[in-house]
């Protein structure tokens, strides 16, 4: 069983109430080969909501208390995505999954790269908070970038 960023599965959670459907994601639900998470809203935010960057460091250095994430008005929400981050972490455990695909860019879900925290669009290297900690606790966490090859890992299991 694969977890995968409610998003990506086409449904409208993200921040600005959009979604960025993935059809092979699509496919793995419907054959009841993927469950999906929002970990924004499973740490109490709702949609839409304002957009929020990591300041000074990536996912990992919010867990380690190094960083905060801010909305572009100033709030800090850090509490929240860890929040989410955590229960995203005890439904992975809990359902055993094989790997997490998780939307690439966002504070919580970014696996390679997130928006350096200015609000200009602007990336860098590093994780969001969720995938972050899904990494410390050795879950193989890839963007829909890497669905492709971690297909191609996981073997006939999860392809057509």
């Amino acid at each position: 069983m694969i977890l995968v960023s409610s998003c990506l599965a086409g449904l409208e959670v993200r921040y600005n109430g959009t979604h960025c459907l993935n059809q092979k994601i699509r496919q793995m639900l419907e054959q009841k080969k993927a469950i999906t998470v929002c970990p924004e809203l499973l740490g109490g935010f709702s949609t839409p909501r304002e957009p929020a960057e990591i300041i000074d460091g990536d996912g990992a250095d919010v867990l380690d208390g190094k960083a905060k994430v801010i909305e572009k008005s100033g709030r800090d929400v850090t509490d929240f995505y860890i929040e989410g981050a955590y229960i995203t972490l005890r439904k992975a455990q809990e359902l055993q999954v094989t790997a997490v695909v998780l939307k690439e860019y966002s504070p919580s879900c970014g696996s390679s790269m997130i928006y350096n925290g200015e609000f200009k669009g602007n990336k860098i290297p590093g994780d969001g908070v969720t995938s972050a900690l899904l990494k410390r606790n050795g879950i193989n966490v890839v963007s829909e970038e890497g669905l492709a090859d971690l297909l191609l890992e996981e073997g006939s299991n999860y392809t057509d």
